[in-house]
């Protein structure tokens, strides 16, 4: 593409060179530069792109985009543009032909229930006949074709790639679970959205935004900034979790029009009335004047929250309503979502992603309501990333749980048992007794806790101290089919090592 071409709706400061030339490649890192190379250098989070300019240059780059004032080799075509990185987003959807345009793209903002809305709205998507590709959490998929997901959101630039790819592929709508990070660092900027989600908003990655508000106005900036620049029109853009305090504040402070889902607050799509187990759950749901009958073999009160999202998109969207609902029962299980782990033992074990305090509280709450007898929860905190929520997620495991096994989640290049440490600084040492793990068989007794290092060895004590129609949580990793340790990314997922030993133990 001709570099005049290629830089259209750019905002720049100055520019040399011929216009006329023909870019090759774009490369956010240096060392993906060659010969016609347009390089363009992004203020990182740990690394500056300006500081390797030289090297991208020496590895063939002749075009460069840059925001910071310096002095560039006479004989590059130099870029200066007020923001690298929104111009990264640009010179890529020109590049790829803007392919949001073509396509239905639908985006999943909140801290909690993003990744299984996702999967409702894929089955809902394909029981109604459309191809559909997703980005998320777990992974990147279309087509039966599954890509590692380095991040939730791409960055822009691998955004409006794979974007390109689906719609090649015939891929007609887009399911994007849209982080914090995403929208803080313009990732989404120049995708024309039909619609998004919001879920709800708790304590995470603090460590990156440093407060709530913060935290709460990277959400917004989506609904405030970045839909309303859609070129696609829908009678309503925003579906929104009015039970969610966010929620409201979102409604009150953004224009858009809104569709509105909740069990407590009047809204649009309302729970009439449900039935939670360990097997499924039943509700009535009044989706915008229609009563819908919905059985869902997902579990808990949040994935019904989950489920009314999907059904308020999918609304949006104009999918008739008799397939919504087949959509919503087609869906078995999400990975590492409150995912089942089969045990003959007879008691339940369920391994889940819950890694900060209000999710893993959300999760156990939801439990407390479907147990007959002991709940035995095993989790840890990841190294190098938000300290304030250890302390938090200790209390919500202790105060949830008949039995907490305090263990090692992914730490890192922390030590695990300063974590842990900080951990236990969160259980009240009055309320709650510490236990040696052998003697986590003591038949009767609730509000324990032992701290097992090592995790395959705490998941083996909770299975070994759990009796008939007790629940195991097995919480923080998830879907996750790794354990880092140290700079080390070892294999390691909660699913396999728990039906390993449940097979062990039945044998």
């Amino acid at each position: 593409m001709k570099l005049f071409q290629l830089i259209d709706g750019l905002d720049i400061i100055n520019i040399s060179g011929d216009l006329h030339q023909e870019v090759l490649h774009i490369c956010f890192a240096s060392d993906q530069c060659k010969k016609g190379s347009l390089f363009v250098a992004i203020p990182g989070l740990k690394n500056d792109g300006h500081d390797f300019i030289v090297d991208a240059v020496s590895r063939g780059a002749e075009f460069i985009v840059y925001e910071k004032s310096l002095q560039l080799p006479s004989h590059v075509v130099a870029i200066h543009v007020t923001d690298s990185r929104r111009a990264l987003g640009i010179l890529a959807k020109n590049h790829f032909g803007d392919p949001s345009a073509g396509l239905s793209l639908i985006a999943v903002i909140g801290t909690n229930g993003k990744t299984t809305i996702s999967y409702l709205l894929e089955s809902i998507l394909t029981e109604a006949g459309c191809k559909c590709g997703v980005l998320g959490t777990i992974n990147y998929r279309y087509n039966n074709k599954i890509y590692d997901a380095p991040h939730t959101t791409p960055e822009s630039y691998e955004m409006q790639k794979i974007m390109r790819a689906m719609a090649d592929e015939g891929i007609t709508h887009i399911v994007a679970e849209v982080s914090s990070h995403a929208v803080d660092l313009k990732r989404v900027d120049d995708c024309d959205f039909d619609l998004g989600i919001f879920t709800n908003l708790t304590r995470d990655h603090l460590d990156y935004h440093l407060t709530m508000e913060n935290y709460f106005q990277a959400k917004k900036r989506f609904f405030s900034d970045i839909l309303p620049r859609s070129r696609k029109v829908h009678s309503k853009n925003m579906v929104i979790n009015v039970d969610d305090p966010s929620g409201q504040r979102i409604l009150k402070e953004v224009s858009l029009p809104a569709l509105t889902y909740g069990i407590e607050n009047d809204c649009a799509i309302k729970v009439l009335n449900f039935e939670l187990s360990l097997a499924e759950i039943k509700a009535e749901i009044n989706l915008a004047g229609d009563s819908v009958f919905i059985k869902s073999p997902l579990i808990g009160k949040f994935n019904l929250y989950n489920i009314l999202a999907a059904m308020g998109a999918a609304f949006i969207l104009q999918i008739p309503v008799p397939v919504i609902k087949k959509g919503i029962e087609n869906l078995s299980n999400v990975p590492g979502r409150l995912e089942p782990v089969k045990s003959s033992k007879g008691f339940n074990v369920f391994v889940d992603y819950a890694h900060t305090d209000d999710a893993l509280r959300r999760v156990l709450q939801n439990l407390m309501e479907l147990k007959k007898k002991k709940i035995i929860t095993v989790f840890g905190c990841g190294g190098n990333r938000d300290r304030g929520k250890r302390p938090l997620m200790g209390n919500a495991a202790v105060t949830y749980s008949d039995l907490t096994i305090v263990t090692s989640d992914n730490p890192r290049s922390e030590d695990p048992m300063s974590i842990i440490v900080e951990i236990e600084a969160g259980i009240d040492k009055g309320k709650y007794k510490k236990v040696e793990s052998s003697q986590l068989k003591i038949s009767g007794e609730s509000n324990l806790y032992t701290v097992i290092p090592e995790r395959r060895k705490a998941i083996e004590a909770a299975i070994d101290a759990a009796g008939r129609e007790d629940i195991i949580l097995i919480a923080g990793k998830g879907h996750e089919d790794y354990q880092i340790l140290g700079a080390e990314k070892m294999p390691f997922d909660d699913r396999v090592v728990a039906r390993q030993i449940l097979e062990s133990r039945s044998r």
